[in-house]
């Protein structure tokens, strides 16, 4: 029984499969016209579908708002209702019926045709009363459904999605929509937290700084890194400006040289120079320049070479930039 699992399993990817691979036909004049119209839209593009159109739909409307095409998603049936108040002039349409018959659509259409909106219609069937109000028609047709019973949507689903993603996709290109623009939509995502944090957001300041005098014993300066707990001190001179770094790995090297922790000033075992960057560089960067540099920890400061800040690459685990 296992076994037929397994093959009807495949044979629904192999349908689907042949159904996607036969979508570059419908990338025509038609979807070129889209594109064009939708990159002259001066609002936004309202998405329509009903049943699994729908649902297919409101991911297209997600796909395009995150990639720099202002979208949304509006129901069919609630449009008739007091929700096609949502739609301005200056905004598209993208209507998507499988059968380019759904009757809630078609209801719309005289509104929406009235207020001067252009219509593209997603349709399996370029001879529906849809595709043939639409100002362009984007072809979604597939020989057969998944579906054993040729009833479920699974196969024109699958187009539709992909056909949708193509738009989204070629609009982006077409906008030149960089990675930072799309963090600027995904502040939450791990792609907005590499692009959008700064140093400033993630590093330790103020108080939690570690910071002793060059003068200080290497004991003393102990109980600083175990208090602000960054495995690390900042070392500074008396005008308050860096001068050296004073890590764990400095006090394993101390101690396999047998110096006395109790006596010896941290100015005298620091790593003098270390590395610092700026307040405002990107997390990502900083990221990169550790680990370029093999170095769990960075320090910012200002203008003054003064401290403003130290980081580690648990902060960085923390914050999701790593």
């Amino acid at each position: 029984m296992t076994k037929q699992w397994r093959q009807w399993a495949q044979q629904v990817i192999a349908i689907e499969t042949r159904a996607i691979e036969q979508m570059t036909q419908y990338i025509d004049d038609q979807f070129i016209g889209a594109c064009e119209t939708i990159l002259a839209c001066k609002g936004k593009v309202i998405v329509m579908g009903m049943g699994k159109s729908g649902h297919i739909g409101r991911k297209i409307a997600a796909t395009l708002a995150s990639t720099g095409t202002p979208s949304f998603f509006v129901h069919p049936g609630e449009a008739s209702h007091g929700d096609l108040g949502m739609l301005d002039i200056n905004d598209v349409v993208i209507a998507i019926s499988n059968s380019g018959e759904a009757h809630e659509i078609l209801t719309l259409m005289p509104v929406i045709k009235r207020l001067g909106m252009p219509v593209i219609a997603m349709t399996g069937k370029p001879q529906s009363s849809l595709a043939k109000l639409a100002k362009h028609h984007l072809c979604i047709a597939v020989a057969e459904e998944a579906c054993p019973l040729g009833l479920a949507p699974t196969s024109s689903t699958t187009a539709t999605l992909v056909m949708g993603d193509a738009l989204a996709v070629t609009l982006l290109q077409a906008r030149d929509f960089t990675a930072n623009d799309f963090a600027l939509s995904h502040p939450g995502g791990a792609l907005g937290r590499r692009l959008l944090l700064k140093v400033a957001d993630v590093m330790h300041s103020g108080d939690r700084l570690p910071l002793v005098g060059q003068q200080v014993t290497i004991s003393q300066a102990l109980l600083e890194i175990s208090a602000k707990g960054l495995g690390m001190t900042l070392v500074i001179d008396d005008n308050g400006r860096l001068t050296g770094l004073f890590t764990d790995g400095d006090l394993r090297r101390v101690l396999d040289a047998r110096i006395d922790i109790h006596s010896t000033a941290i100015g005298t075992v620091m790593t003098p120079n270390p590395i610092v960057v700026d307040s405002n560089l990107l997390a990502a960067e900083a990221l990169k320049l550790m680990q370029d540099n093999n170095i769990n920890g960075l320090i910012s400061v200002d203008a003054d070479n003064r401290p403003s800040g130290a980081l580690n690459m648990m902060d960085m685990l923390k914050a999701g930039v790593l």
